[in-house]
């Protein structure tokens, strides 16, 4: 897989003989290492790879892709050259985005699709665009991010690490603000749907949408916490995606 698109954490490794790949998208702003302590939890019984836009950390100096779909199509692309196998995707909030255009860039294709698309933190996409993603200005963006959690305040209030963590934020929702879903293809892969149930701009009936997505079988898992339920749920989100991979975690 490209060292440069997808990366590995601590321990993870490219696991076990027949291990799948979980292929990880992150939130708007953020970067790959969101994903390194769910790596942590599933290696080696899982081969994580967690996706790096580009636009932030060491690919800081590359520009930014303003469009989910066009991003998805280039990750669509790379994961092609990575060989056959199993693999599911999970993606959240805007990552969540990103892992479903980049299952329907695949299927357009003709490629084997992911064997399971896990969805988190995100609301169905329809055709009117969601409220959240029309952000005018860096002051509506940061005050969104406080809102949601998902960035230390001390990055938020530091100048210095600010100037860092705001270009990335800037491209990531822009191309959320420009984003227009269409119905076709419609998706072909069974999903789970993963949601905090104090999701501030994500409620449950939004997120239950996703079922609708898909052709195949879906179901709705709601969690304790906010938007980033993630933090203090991440073993029971490990167990999740390895029951419904099929894969048997040894404790």
């Amino acid at each position: 897989m490209d060292s440069k698109w997808f990366r590995r954490y601590g321990q993870a490794g490219p696991g076990e003989p027949g291990s799948p790949r979980l292929i990880c998208f992150p939130h708007a702003g953020g970067a790959a290492s969101a994903y390194a302590g769910l790596a942590r939890l599933l290696a080696p019984h899982f081969d994580v790879l967690a996706v790096q836009y580009p636009g932030r950390q060491d690919r800081r100096r590359e520009t930014p892709e303003r469009g989910i779909a066009p991003l998805a199509g280039r990750i669509a692309a790379r994961l092609l050259e990575g060989g056959p196998g199993p693999y599911v995707l999970f993606g959240h909030s805007m990552g969540a985005l990103v892992a479903y255009e980049t299952a329907r860039a695949l299927q357009k294709r003709g490629s084997a699709g992911p064997g399971r698309l896990f969805l988190s933190g995100r609301g169905a996409p329809g055709v009117t665009p969601s409220p959240h993603d029309q952000l005018d200005g860096d002051e509506a963006i940061l005050a969104a991010v406080r809102r949601l959690g998902g960035t230390d305040a001390a990055v938020l209030d530091d100048p210095e690490l600010l100037d860092m963590a705001l270009p990335p934020l800037r491209a990531d929702y822009a191309a959320l603000a420009s984003y227009r879903w269409a119905p076709d293809p419609v998706l072909d892969v069974p999903v789970t749907v993963l949601v905090g149930a104090d999701d501030p701009v994500v409620p449950v009936e939004a997120a239950d949408g996703w079922r609708e997505r898909t052709t195949q079988e879906g179901e709705m898992l709601v969690f304790p916490g906010g938007h980033f339920y993630l933090g203090g749920q991440l073993g029971e989100v490990a167990g999740v995606i390895a029951d419904r991979a099929g894969v048997r975690v040894r404790s």
